[in-house]
């Protein structure tokens, strides 16, 4: 072993080697899957790798690239080291762990950080978490809207530049800015599973859910090529929203970067896949956490075509990862009146998320339409959407014996005057606030009374309906939830 340390002494040289940039201090590697390291260095030249107690040694491609790989290891919260070398160059990847890595996706309520989040106080105390790690890089224009974009950013939107970062052990310091939806999942996840736990934050405020598809995808698709045909900026198949607030960033500025759709942008048509997912698919994951869909709700157009994008996104990085069950856990939008913001589809957008879950396989969905503000886009209690979402994960990829899921609908049948609603997930039916049950609806406007019948909802109806709806209003008072407290779907479903 001494022979083999003395390769990895540090030498003071002109850095050619170099790991891809998901690579640094503090990561933590994915257990049971075969460890993937690689980077660049010089062409022709040897590169080794020590972790574990093996060594790898690779030649060096024309191209620049190599890459090793090592067997699958189990879980270790003891911290390890990964020397590399090429001629005298070394470098050194140190406190690594090995546990489960989790990539958190989506636009602004994925990426709020916990020091906007209501129960930050009293978490700060106990941040401390050697065993969660977090992969947190900023994103080249984050927090600006409605003005050009300066030199700065420009000179960073290009795939390479476009996200800057580094791994960091979670404390009082570096969680202030991590995702608080991701952060309190993966405390649940540490509190139950005690091994280390990984969090990929790539969120992107704003974001529509266009960008973090591959561009390839969407071309090869027939039903999505239009929105990677042109100009993005003026591209009547993406979000009109979006392409306003790219126009805002871009039409004045010089020397940025563009091809055949138009300048880079955080928004632009796969440049978050590119610049994000793409450089990393070698690292083996655990799953996706995505929170999105503010962005693509906002037109009838969009909202249609909303759960077949994001079936082809979840498909594309299930091939491109080779982990064809590879588990997707997302966040149905909140609540929010119209007054002050464009809410008009919300219902209809959530109801079309919840029928994702019977098209999309080894998914989950986490309603949060009880925890919505009002006027406000952005719900402060994000500690109740993380632990919804760990609620999935806990029980459909860690097995534990827990409800993952408030009232899902199965059936309304009509007989006798009497429409009877089933449910999945409906242990101990109740309100949530004690009161009377709110949210039913035979014509999704005008509220009629409905009944709790032990896991059912009793409606009487003189005539059979075509439709039972619930929670059908933007900012939606029903209150509908199981014996776990957790809220039922807004939902739209036929009558029989």
């Amino acid at each position: 072993m001494v022979v083999l340390l003395s390769l990895f002494s540090p030498l003071l040289v002109k850095a050619q080697l170099r790991t891809a940039k998901i690579f640094s201090d503090n990561m933590v590697l994915q257990r049971n899957l075969p460890v993937r390291v690689w980077g660049k260095a010089i062409p022709g030249k040897k590169v080794s790798v020590l972790f574990a107690g093996k060594i790898k040694t690779v030649i060096v491609k024309p191209d620049s690239s190599w890459r090793v790989l090592f067997p699958k290891q189990k879980a270790n919260i003891n911290p390890q080291t990964i020397f590399i070398s090429s001629g005298n160059e070394n470098r050194e990847l140190k406190n690594i762990l090995v546990g489960d890595l989790w990539l958190c996706l989506g636009q602004s309520n994925m990426e709020w950080p916990m020091e906007k989040e209501m129960h930050f106080k009293k978490e700060l105390l106990m941040a401390n978490r050697p065993l969660l790690r977090l992969y947190n890089p900023t994103y080249a224009g984050k927090n600006i809207y409605g003005k050009p974009f300066p030199d700065s950013i420009v000179r960073r939107l290009n795939v390479n530049d476009f996200y800057k970062g580094q791994w960091e052990a979670s404390d009082s310091n570096s969680f202030k800015s991590m995702s608080a939806v991701g952060y309190y999942f993966a405390k649940e996840i540490l509190a139950r599973e005690k091994i280390p736990i990984g969090l990929i934050h790539l969120a992107i405020g704003g974001s529509p859910i266009e960008t973090f598809i591959n561009r390839e995808a969407m071309k090869n698709d027939s039903r999505f090529f239009a929105k990677v045909k042109g100009n993005w900026l003026t591209n009547d198949a993406l979000p009109v929203w979006v392409r306003l607030r790219g126009k805002q960033n871009t039409d004045s500025t010089k020397n940025i970067l563009m091809d055949d759709l138009g300048p880079n942008h955080a928004f632009k048509p796969g440049f978050a896949f590119a610049s994000g997912i793409q450089p990393m698919i070698e690292l083996p994951i655990k799953g996706i956490l995505w929170y999105q869909g503010e962005s693509n709700a906002q037109e009838r157009e969009r909202v249609n075509e909303y759960v077949d994008l994001m079936k082809l996104m979840v498909s594309d990085y299930r091939t491109k990862w080779s982990q064809p069950g590879l588990p997707f856990y997302f966040v149905q939008l909140s609540s929010i009146d119209t007054a002050n913001y464009k809410g008009q589809w919300w219902p209809f957008f959530r109801d079309e998320q919840r029928k994702a879950l019977d098209q999309i396989n080894n998914s989950g969905m986490a309603v949060c339409t009880d925890i919505g503000l009002k006027n406000d886009v952005h719900p402060r209690d994000k500690k109740t959407v993380g632990e919804r979402l760990a609620r999935w994960a806990l029980n459909k990829t860690y097995k534990r014996n827990i409800v993952s899921s408030g009232p899902l609908p199965v059936a309304a049948i009509y007989k006798n005057g009497i429409i009877t609603i089933s449910f999945r997930h409906a242990h101990k039916l109740r309100t949530a606030d004690g009161s009377h049950l709110r949210g039913f609806s035979l014509n999704g406007i005008t509220d009629v009374e409905a009944t709790i019948n032990k896991e059912s909802i009793i409606i009487s109806a003189k005539e059979k309906p075509a439709y039972i709806y619930y929670g059908w209003k933007p900012f939606t008072d029903a209150n509908l939830t199981n014996s776990e407290r957790l809220p039922a779907s807004t939902f739209k479903i036929k009558v029989y």
